[in-house]
């Protein structure tokens, strides 16, 4: 994050195919320049955004907005009770892993669940206490000779009694897996099993952004907490999370925001509030910003496959979110020495260590594996990759040389 952070004040030139910034999407750009516009000419609104506090829960007209928009949507059983709004999804999972593991009232230690590992570089650092993840790594399909996709292995998860939650972001950051539909019910199965919740990270799935390009049904029911983000809409600097679950979890949430916010922000609700009570958000998704991405995804696999093709290198499948996850099997050098390379080239990635909490560097894929994303403009991708892919070139090298 430092280097991702000094990049973006200090070295202009670097290029950005590391970190989670979304696209700068000119239509999705003009639809929030425009609600901008009516949210500064209407009387009295800006006053209210900038000026009030909301309720710990959030803004009570965009929540009950979200809560109708998904009800008469999807048919979920849920109402205003049920959503709460928290300043990122980042915030939102810094509660619900504390709420839901470390220690317990009977002295007992509680764990998160990760059965989809490599996951989310964010949890790693999120747990109040030590040793706060469990984690399964998945079993592997090779689809073809630079492609593959991971699965859920539950017949290797480890349970125990110490499981408090489970987690799993769908799509997935870093690898763009994206849970099937019957994954998604076997882990819903085991969560109702042992009375625990499934928590879902939904910041670049359904229903929105719905940076998805795998046809699945968006779910939720009372044994699932749904995380949803108004980030990779194109809104990050509102940090606006939504949370999605039963009313005691909400309640809960609502409380800890009066602790260590007082109020969620009320910007990017004022802004995202039509939007969503016109169902736009979901046209949004669907025709503008699930296509291109799914388009930007297409050239920057030809690009890798073009390049590197010779090289016994593995591309997961990208079936969502803005990211690609490289394996180069048997580099020989670390992802990290990679990493290092490449900022010295002016290229920023992130490396594969990052992505397996709970496990450390030591695993042999975090070891050989890059995150790249492609959301950047064309320009920078394009060089970026072409940089990344003389760099595994040069690697390889060194092993005959």
């Amino acid at each position: 994050m430092e280097d991702l952070g000094q990049a973006l004040a200090v070295n202009e030139g670097m290029l950005m195919l590391g970190g989670g910034n979304p696209a700068h999407i000119p239509e999705v750009e003009s639809v929030l320049k425009a609600s901008m516009q009516n949210l500064l000419e209407a009387p009295g609104a800006l006053g209210r955004v900038i000026g009030d506090y909301s309720p710990p829960q959030g803004d009570p007209a965009f929540i009950e907005a979200v809560a109708d928009l998904l009800r008469h949507e999807y048919g979920w059983n849920i109402g205003p009770r049920n959503v709460a709004l928290t300043g990122g999804s980042q915030c939102a999972f810094f509660m619900l892993f504390n709420m839901f593991a470390g220690a317990a009232e009977d002295g007992r230690s509680k764990k998160i669940l990760l059965p989809m590992c490599p996951e989310y570089i964010g949890y790693a650092n999120l747990g109040l206490a030590p040793d706060f993840f469990t984690t399964t790594l998945p079993s592997m399909e090779l689809i073809d000779k630079h492609t593959f996709k991971y699965h859920v292995a539950l017949d290797s998860t480890a349970w125990a009694d110490e499981i408090g939650a489970i987690c799993v972001s769908r799509p997935t950051n870093p690898t763009g897996n994206v849970l099937t539909d019957g994954e998604m019910q076997a882990l819903i199965k085991l969560a109702r099993a042992h009375d625990i919740p499934l928590i879902v990270d939904s910041a670049y799935g359904a229903p929105f952004p719905n940076i998805l390009f795998s046809e699945v049904q968006p779910l939720w029911d009372e044994s699932v907490i749904l995380t949803l983000s108004l980030s990779k809409l194109g809104l990050p600097g509102t940090r606006t999370g939504i949370v999605i679950a039963r009313e005691e979890v909400i309640d809960a949430i609502a409380r800890i925001n009066a602790i260590i916010n007082l109020a969620p922000t009320n910007v990017g609700s004022a802004l995202m509030l039509d939007l969503f009570r016109s169902g736009e958000v979901l046209r949004l998704g669907r025709e503008v910003i699930k296509p291109y991405y799914e388009s930007k995804a297409r050239e920057a696999v030809a690009q890798l496959t073009d390049e590197l093709d010779a090289y016994p290198f593995l591309l997961h499948k990208p079936e969502g979110a803005i990211f690609l996850w490289l394996w180069f099997k048997d580099l020989p050098i670390t992802s990290e020495i990679l990493y290092q390379r490449l900022k010295d080239r002016g290229v920023l990635v992130v490396p594969g260590h990052y992505f397996f909490p709970g496990m450390g560097a030591e695993t042999q894929q975090g070891r050989e594996c890059l995150r790249i994303t492609y959301a950047q403009a064309p320009e920078v991708v394009e060089q970026g990759l072409a940089i990344v892919a003389d760099a595994v070139r040069k690697a390889y090298a060194e092993r005959r040389a």
